[in-house]
């Protein structure tokens, strides 16, 4: 086997432009794989652990770009050569049957005046001055680039808010506004619950598990992660409470964040009791002690946000606490051989990563290490190596700086999930699976394979491994929930419904 790499010095492509040629590469005939990254570190150590990296790209920088292929000799110069085609196509003529396509966000708003908000989505060095232009131009704007400084940011928000506008990001994945998805985001009914989230895949569980209760959103506001931060003040999560506190279709509202910083959760807390509007707080895994207050139930983890907002929407009163109760989880008893202990996280979702570690802390004994932790002590050394319990959020910037996002390429996990299933220690698999609008245009064409192929690995060494996955979609949604979780349970997967419920189910599993 041949492993060969060119380094295009300095060359940018966006994400799917690379996921797109890596993929028609591996496809070739004496092709065993390949791989088209930028020199990070991270994906260097992606490469090391596929054979992929040879002594040229160890020495690239993180600004140049890594082609790849393991294979037969004879096809590894095509290979390279189709590469650097693939790379080098045109985009689709700016004219043409779709007409005019603006190439700077003043000569959007020329061609279209009654534009009133841009999505962004570029690197993150020019993320900030297309902002700063959409802003100028008296949009609003939802940023889904990251790497964009904290200094900025706060800037930004501050203009937004200044000049009543709305800057949702940087990093805010998800939003839907007025029945439109933006970003990831799934296909909703409409109905009387407003959220804001500083958490995209946050947004997405708790309005798809809201439609599976039959109750709509009115609207969804993605803030970024970083909005509660004691820096930035939770400048757009104050002012997306604000509109949906004056939104005549907004009936009940909820929150959704990791534990904020202490002074942007009272602030955040004070305009929710200036409104007579029911609200639900779900700070992920903080317990309310002082933030207590009249008239705001506080939820543990987001499953439970949305079961308590469906509650008051269709009855008009809060769930019972016997209502309050959650779905059970289904009962399996894997025949675990005594060395496997473990759990294995891999996530796509990073809030969907978070819940399950707040839900596996309260019911373990044994810490979970994560490369996106609850508390530092448990970061784990090596995110390419798992170590105990282990959750690992793929979306992570180190795993996306010059690759797709997990939600959209399965690669990497994939290729995760056959390391672990390898593993004589790993007793079970969690997988999350989200749907909508941006991702995946069938994830379980291609997981549910790589489950097959994980469950045989793990027989072949003595073992049977458990793999439990949530999925998080509606029917409306392009990839077909209920087709979607058919594909995953047919390759020996356990679907459970909702990621919280997946979560203590591998707890049980561990315990």
């Amino acid at each position: 086997m041949t492993v060969k790499s060119v380094i295009k010095r300095s060359d940018y492509h966006d994400s799917v432009t690379l996921m797109l040629a890596a993929r028609e590469v591996s496809r070739l005939p004496g092709v065993s794989d390949a791989a088209v990254v930028m020199a990070t570190e991270a994906n260097k150590g992606l490469l090391k652990e596929a054979g992929l990296l040879t002594p040229e790209a160890e020495a690239a920088s993180p600004n140049d770009l890594v082609v790849a292929v393991s294979g037969e000799e004879s096809a590894i110069e095509k290979a390279l050569t189709e590469a650097e085609k693939l790379l080098g196509k045109k985009q689709v003529s700016d004219t043409g049957a779709e007409g005019l396509r603006p190439k700077t966000v003043r000569s959007a708003v020329s061609a279209n005046p009654a534009a009133n908000l841009a999505v962004i989505s570029v690197a993150g060095r020019y993320a900030a001055d297309e902002a700063w232009e959409a802003l100028h131009q008296g949009l609003h704007v939802l940023l889904f680039s990251d790497n964009v400084s904290l200094t900025d940011e706060i800037a930004l928000k501050r203009y937004a808010v200044e000049h009543g506008l709305l800057m949702m990001g940087p990093g805010a994945g998800t939003a839907i506004l007025n029945g439109t998805a933006l970003g990831f985001a799934n296909a909703l009914p409409r109905g009387p619950v407003g959220i804001v989230s500083a958490a995209g895949t946050g947004l997405q569980e708790v309005s798809t598990l809201l439609a599976k209760q039959g109750v709509g959103i009115s609207q969804g506001i993605g803030t970024g992660g970083r909005d509660l931060k004691e820096e930035v003040g939770g400048l757009m999560m104050l002012a997306g409470l604000k509109a949906l506190q004056e939104d005549p279709e907004t009936g009940v509202i909820v929150l959704v964040s990791k534990p904020p910083a202490a002074g942007v959760a009272t602030r955040v807390l004070e305009q929710v009791t200036r409104s007579e509007k029911p609200s639900v707080v779900c700070f992920l895994g903080q317990t309310p002690g002082a933030l207590e207050t009249t008239g705001v139930l506080f939820a543990h983890t987001l499953e439970q946000a949305a079961h308590l907002a469906a509650g008051y929407a269709k009855t008009g009163h809060w769930p019972t606490q016997t209502e309050r109760k959650t779905h059970p989880t289904p009962a399996i008893q894997p025949h675990l051989q005594p060395g496997q202990r473990y759990l294995r996280g891999l996530f796509s979702g990073g809030t969907l990563c978070y819940e399950a570690q707040v839900i596996w802390r309260d019911l373990l004994a044994e810490p979970v290490f994560s490369n996106a932790p609850l508390e530092e002590a448990n970061r784990l050394p090596d995110s390419l190596h798992s170590q105990g319990h282990c959750a690992v959020d793929l979306g992570e910037e180190e795993f996306t700086v010059g690759r797709p996002h997990p939600m959209i390429d399965n690669d990497l996990r994939i290729r995760r999930l056959l390391q672990e299933a390898c593993d004589p220690q790993t007793a079970v698999i969690m997988l999350d699976v989200v749907l909508g609008y941006g991702a995946h245009p069938d994830p379980a064409a291609e997981l549910a394979p790589a489950i097959r192929q994980a469950r045989r690995a793990a027989q072949e060494g003595g073992r049977e491994l458990a793999v439990i996955a949530s999925v998080t979609g509606t029917e409306g949604d392009p990839q077909g929930l209920s087709r979607q979780v058919q594909a995953l349970k047919e390759a020996g997967g356990i679907v459970c419904s909702s990621n919280a419920a997946a979560a203590r189910l591998v707890a049980e599993v561990v315990s």
